[in-house]
This record gives structure tokens, sequence and C-alpha cells, in this order.
């Protein structure tokens, strides 16, 4: 079976823009902006591949997991966000979803999560490999950065919205970002 990719994606120049670097190399992409084109398309046609958004709009893409899992059973399911997290990461991977990556990713990048996933995750291997997923440290240091970005830098305000008290967010705001 050629490979073959769905996108499911309300960023529309993002999904776009992966869909065209992937038929450069060779692999069939579909296009889907929304949860009822994914499961048009997933009735449709069998993929490979899926990508999907976490945040599809006013939708989740956790939601979408499981009837994408039942209309593709041999697909890769690699969920993409722009707000990565713990608690997200555990859930996808609970409802079916085989990997999990942060935006920004290239091509390149998610076809590496989901070879890794291929052969990783379902083989039950421990493959080394040159992707490496982000640390928790990570996480947690551009999850606050972009919870302080949508407070437009506001200490206090991010605090609140974290749950976190004042000084310590700020303990955490001076520190370095950690690495990978």
């Amino acid at each position: 079976m050629t490979r073959s990719i769905l996108i499911v994606d309300d960023d529309e120049v993002f999904a776009s823009t992966l869909a065209l670097s992937f038929e450069r190399k060779g692999i069939q992409a579909r296009v889907a902006l929304n949860r009822e084109q994914a499961l048009l398309a997933a009735g449709q046609q069998q993929f490979t591949d899926i990508t999907l958004d976490l945040n599809l709009g006013e939708q989740s893409g956790l939601q979408l997991i499981t009837q994408l899992r039942n209309l593709q059973p041999n697909a890769n399911i690699l969920i993409l966000t722009g707000y990565a997290s713990i608690a997200t990461t555990v859930q996808a991977i609970k409802l079916g979803a085989d990997n999990y990556l942060a935006k920004p990713a290239d091509s390149a990048a998610v076809l590496r999560a989901l070879d890794d996933d291929a052969s990783a995750f379902r083989a039950g291997e421990e493959e080394a490999s040159d992707f490496q997923p982000m640390s928790v440290s990570r996480l947690e240091w551009e999850h606050i950065q972009r919870v302080l970005n949508e407070h437009e830098g506001n200490v206090s305000a991010t605090a609140r919205a974290l749950n976190m008290h004042r000084r310590t967010l700020q303990r955490k705001l001076a520190k370095r970002p950690v690495g990978r």
C-alpha cells in the first residue's frame, strides 16, 4: 500500500503546507479542516497515517481519536499540538493515539514521529532515533511561556491562570529554558 496521510488540522495554511511537503516526497496527503471532514475522509479512504491537531477550533481532537481508530484501525495516529502537556499526552495515548508531537513541526519531524511509532511503540521495542520528545521540564517551560504570552506578559494574571503562586512563577521565569 502506498503511504497516505490524512492531515486533520483547522489551520488551513499549516495543513496545506504539510500536505504539499508530503506530496513532494511522494506521499499522498489529504487535508481535513474539521471533525466532519476528517470522519468523511476516514470513511472514504484507507490511510497509513493520520496527523490530528489537538485543538480543532472549538472542538478537541481527543474526541476524534476513538472514531478515527475505529474507521482506520491500522493507521498510525499522531497528535500534533502547539500546547503540549503531559496530561493530554497520556489521555491521547489511552484513547488510541500512537504518538504525540509538539508544533511547530515540519514534515520530516512528523514522518520521524510516525516511523518511530511504527517501529518502537507497536513492536514494543526501545529503538534509538534522532527524534527526541521534549522533556517534562521543557514542556512545562513552553506551557508557561504560552500562557504568559496569552496574558501579554502580565505575571500576576499568568500565575492566576496557571493556579500558581506569583513568586513561584517568577522563579521559574528567571531560569533559562531547559533543553529538549
